[in-house]
């Protein structure tokens, strides 16, 4: 690893490897390879699956340590040395220390963690896990619970007052949290995720995934490492993120590319901040500074050259303030290096002159047509004072409140609208559906009225007089439709024969009248 780090970043991490005698030894099988053929395919699978820190874990066994250290330290990958270990309670815990922990060291850490036999590696201590704990801790060390939901595994053994253990700081499981929440583990995931009240810890645990690598190509499996922030790889810092597992440390299935627009690069040319140039992290979400360490100068520098302007006066006059001060005199140069997820994860460089427009260059320090707007559309940019100001200012604050208003603004109207629409369309369901109950009601309440007729009508015989209605009806309809329909078209049948008689001239008085 260089010292050219300088910002956070995820490190893969395989926790959990072990030497070339681990797989005979407690395998009983072989893998064909030397010593420096297992270490030297170790390295090409680190490598090739971009390993940045492995930690060895044989049980009970530092033999390995300084052989698969001296093959991995030349190409940059990181060894904390270490060994897995059971407790009197025979649950299995891995212990690493700094990478430059010796052999010998290491061998009298083993040895202060009282094995019942150190010849045996498997074997248990004479001491309780809290016990370890308390040890390790001393030594400067690092333990995690291993494979803790197998069958020596820590939460399987239903050790809570151990899991509740403030030193306890990481747990191995299988595979992904969600992988867990199947009926028969679903009490691990409970666990896991702190809401079983048995378990419940204060902090809790940073899970890992740490397969146990007994041949080179298990290094490969993404199960036998996980993601751990630092900015420069070290074990004080590898220590350090799991202060804050939440968010310093991934499994590899958490881990995923994420297309969001992002501050890069700051470079100032000219005047008083001549010669600055700065990285940012990718995750840069704060700038932390004490008092006078130029963390408004920063701040408003990046405002200028994306051509933003303050909310409030006071913060309007403080900036131009400041951009004078520092960039104005000399007429300086500030150079912004942006990724843009609006372009699609294309990179453009945007620089300004003090009292100049902002120009844009695309990745090809091609000229760009863009404006700072289209690149970063959404981007809100407020200095301390200025959200103090805002605070007190009512005007600053609506207009402040309008700015994020607007997005999905007419959206949520659309939505207002159609639900207005739709309550209106129920409202004159339910009135024509409450005005056929009452015409219904009607009837049913005329109904005893019309029985009783019904019943005085049979009386007086006029139920048979009745039948032969139905054929009268019947003799109206045959009769109506031989006037209304069939009668004009037989009218119209007869007078086309009538139209085309052939005339009768030619048998007229006159044209007989000479015949015999």
């Amino acid at each position: 690893m260089t010292d050219m780090n300088t910002k956070a970043k995820f490190w893969k991490c395989a926790l959990q490897v072990n030497p070339m005698s681990y797989m005979p030894a407690y395998r009983g099988t072989g893998h064909g390879m030397t010593e420096d053929e297992y270490n030297q395919a170790l390295v090409r699978i680190a490598l090739e699956n971009n390993i940045a820190a492995i930690g060895l874990a044989d049980h009970g066994n530092v033999n390995g340590v300084d052989a698969i250290r001296a093959a991995m330290e030349p190409h940059g990958i990181l060894v904390f040395p270490g060994f897995e270990i059971a407790s009197s309670e025979k649950v299995h815990f891995v212990c690493l220390y700094p990478e430059d922990t010796t052999t010998d060291k290491l061998s009298r850490y083993l040895g202060n963690l009282d094995l019942l036999d150190p010849e045996n590696g498997v074997r248990p201590s004479k001491l309780s896990a809290e016990r370890i704990f308390d040890r390790v801790d001393k030594q400067g060390g690092f333990i995690y619970a291993a494979h803790c939901t197998d069958d020596k595994g820590l939460l399987n053994r239903k050790l809570n007052q151990v899991w509740q253990n403030s030193s306890l700081k990481a747990a191995q499981i299988p595979s992904t949290l969600d992988a867990l929440r199947s009926e028969e583990t679903n009490k691990y995931w409970q666990i896991l995720l702190n809401k079983n009240p048995d378990y419940r810890r204060e902090l809790p645990v940073g899970f890992i995934n740490a397969k146990d690598v007994a041949e080179p190509s298990d290094l490969a499996d993404p199960k036998a490492s996980c993601q751990i922030k630092m900015t420069k790889p070290c074990f004080r810092a590898f220590k350090l993120a799991f202060q804050d597992p939440e968010s310093r440390v991934r499994l590899n299935s958490d881990i995923s590319e994420q297309y969001y627009s992002r501050l890069e690069r700051l470079k100032i040319t000219g005047g008083y901040l001549d010669g600055i140039d700065i990285d940012f992290s990718e995750h840069l979400n704060a700038v932390i500074g004490g008092r006078g360490t130029g963390k408004s100068t920063l701040l408003e520098c990046v405002r200028y050259v994306l051509d933003l302007h303050p909310i409030g006066p006071s913060a309007e006059k403080q900036h131009r303030e400041i951009i004078k001060e520092n960039l104005g005199k000399t007429k300086a140069r500030v150079e912004l290096t942006v990724c843009s997820s609006r372009m699609n994860g294309k990179r453009f460089t945007l620089s300004r002159r003090y009292g100049e427009s902002t120009g844009i260059q695309d990745e090809h320090s091609e000229p760009s047509n863009f404006t700072p707007e289209d690149i970063l559309p959404e981007i809100e940019i407020y200095g301390q004072n200025e959200i103090y100001e805002i605070a007190q200012n009512p005007v600053s604050q609506r207009r402040l409140l309008e700015r994020f208003l607007e997005t999905g603004q007419s959206d949520t109207e659309k939505t207002i609208q159609e639900a207005i629409a739709k309550l209106s369309e129920n409202r004159k369901k339910l009135t024509e559906a409450q005005n056929g109950v009452a015409e219904i009601e009607d009837e049913v309440a005329r109904l005893p009225k019309l029985e009783e007729q019904v019943g005085q009508f049979k009386g007086l015989g006029i139920e048979e007089k009745l039948k032969i209605v139905p054929f009268l009806e019947t003799e109206k309809r045959l009769l109506r439709r031989a006037t209304e329909k069939e009668g004009p078209n037989l009218e119209k049948g007869f007078q086309a024969i009538r139209d085309n008689l052939p005339e009768t001239v030619f048998l007229s008085d006159a044209a007989l009248e000479n015949l015999p």
